[in-house]
């Protein structure tokens, strides 16, 4: 029986595994060529969608293409190809185009549709590791993602090779991003359950307290008044307005410590007398993410938050943005 492997044996192997998939991914740099430029060119000029298909280790690395693709700008979804000879190609249309993915470029359940893509109208791209291979020679456009060796001791697993796939993968969405002018905020518009699609599209607007939950007082109550509202509205804070409901200034809890150790009547003392006049406010039209920069910037828990003209139209604490998933 062979000898098992020590800890510095396994370290090695798992050093070895990750050298020769780097060197699979640099031999791709010099395939970066007129193919690749034409493969852009044809998902750009493709006026329906990237259907990506593949069988195996290979469906598993499409999938995430198709994936990498429809977040990127690029409309893409996976089709199986077992599934399509029963149905699924009713997906495709003489509008789309069909990546295939295959290292063998021959694999049955894939060169059997390709027949029925051509007469439906639709284009064909393929990725395989046989330039010469049945899929290569049919398609309109072929990308090698052929490797030297596989990182499995075997030579069999697909390994090397699915990584070499992904990497050619990624390079075409990513350069199919920036010839789009694709930005962040597109991509936000695509995962707005996602952190950064929040810290993209979510404004002030849609966190803050408005109407009848927005703690205010006029400068003239005393601070036992302004201190009841406070507690009724539950933000640690409430704006003193003027009758145009512009902002004069903001109380806070911090400033109700600091007046209570200060021995200030809570009957008698006017709010204007202990209110903060300069006050941190925010446009109702900003970022989430902005308005979470000034309160951590600031080291403060609440902000006002103001029309175009200057007008009280909402509160926000930080307690909202921690309910948003921004923290």
């Amino acid at each position: 029986m062979p000898d098992t492997p020590t800890n510095d044996d396994l370290l090695a192997l798992a050093a070895g595994v990750l050298d020769t998939e780097a060197r699979a991914i640099e031999a791709l740099k010099p395939r970066l060529d007129d193919d690749f430029i034409a493969a852009c060119n044809l998902c750009l000029n493709t006026p329906g969608r990237v259907v990506v298909t593949g069988m195996g280790k290979s469906g598993h690395v499409s999938n995430k293409i198709a994936a990498t693709l429809a977040s990127t700008g690029t409309p893409a979804f996976f089709m199986h190809p077992a599934e399509a000879s029963h149905g699924d190609l009713g997906m495709i249309t003489s509008q789309d185009l069909l990546l295939a993915v295959s290292y063998s470029g021959e694999t049955d359940e894939v060169v059997t549709i390709l027949p029925v893509v051509k007469r439906i109208g639709a284009r064909l791209l393929s990725m395989t590791g046989n330039p010469k291979s049945t899929m290569a020679r049919a398609a309109d456009v072929h990308l090698d993602i052929s490797v030297s060796e596989e990182a499995c001791p075997l030579n069999l697993a697909p390994t090397a090779s699915t990584t070499a796939t992904l990497a050619m993968g990624d390079a075409l969405a990513v350069a199919l991003l920036e010839k789009r002018g694709f930005t962040a905020e597109d991509f936000a518009r695509s995962h707005p359950s996602g952190v950064l699609g929040k810290r993209l599209l979510l404004r002030v607007s849609d966190v803050m307290h408005t109407g009848d939950r927005i703690p205010q007082v006029g400068a003239d109550v005393t601070l036992r008044d302004a201190l009841l509202e406070m507690t009724a509205k539950a933000l640690g804070m409430t704006a003193i307005v003027d009758d145009e409901r512009r902002i004069l200034g903001i109380f806070t809890d911090g400033d109700l410590r600091r007046t209570l150790d200060a021995g200030a009547d809570i009957r008698e003392t006017a709010i204007r007398d202990v209110m903060h006049a300069d006050c941190k406010t925010v446009d109702r039209h900003t970022l989430a993410a902005e308005a979470l920069r000034m309160l951590e910037e600031n080291k403060i828990t609440g902000l006002l938050v103001t029309d175009d003209d200057g007008t009280l139209v909402g509160a926000l604490n930080i307690h909202d943005l921690f309910r948003e998933g921004l923290m």
